[in-house]
């Protein structure tokens, strides 16, 4: 993933990096999520770090065999995070980063300001809707492939986006 785009971001694009971080990387320690998000253009405070760790759900793992590592939700969750809270996580993160969507056949195009699609795409996949094959994620454009029988319109109107 290429560095997050100059200026401010938003806590939910925060969030959503640092998911994806923890995804990716057996983060030891707070410090080594700060340098990770150090890489990818976004500084970040000891004390706002623990705080979006701390809504994010994340905690310190320390499996039967190995040094401890940061996990969000438990194990199953995280292979198959389809619980109504995940949704709702979902609804803000397109409320926060929605700029407008479009359709065409099976496909919902949802446009997200610069650097924030594969954030959104991302997420979207880890729902693991029912009614969603999958995203393709841009610079600021997802496209989300709607399940048959389901239109892209129809994907749209689901999702309740713009």
């Amino acid at each position: 993933m290429s560095p997050v785009s100059p200026g401010p971001i938003t806590r939910t694009v925060r969030q959503a990096l640092i998911l994806e971080l923890l995804e990716q990387n057996l983060v030891s320690s707070q410090m080594q999520l700060s340098e990770l998000l150090k890489n990818k253009g976004v500084e970040i405070t000891q004390g706002t770090l623990s705080r979006d760790l701390d809504e994010l759900g994340a905690k310190k793992i320390r499996p039967d065999s190995g040094r401890a590592f940061y996990a969000v939700g438990n194990t199953e969750e995280t292979l198959a995070p389809t619980t109504v809270g995940t949704r709702e996580k979902l609804r803000k993160m397109l409320d926060d980063l929605l700029v407008s969507s479009d359709h065409s056949g099976n496909i919902a195009v949802l446009r997200t300001p610069p650097g924030a699609a594969a954030f959104l795409a991302s997420f979207i996949d880890r729902v693991s809707m029912d009614e969603v094959v999958g995203t393709i994620a841009g610079d600021d454009t997802v496209f989300v492939l709607a399940r048959d029988p389901l239109t892209g319109k129809e994907l749209v109107d689901l999702l309740n986006v713009r």
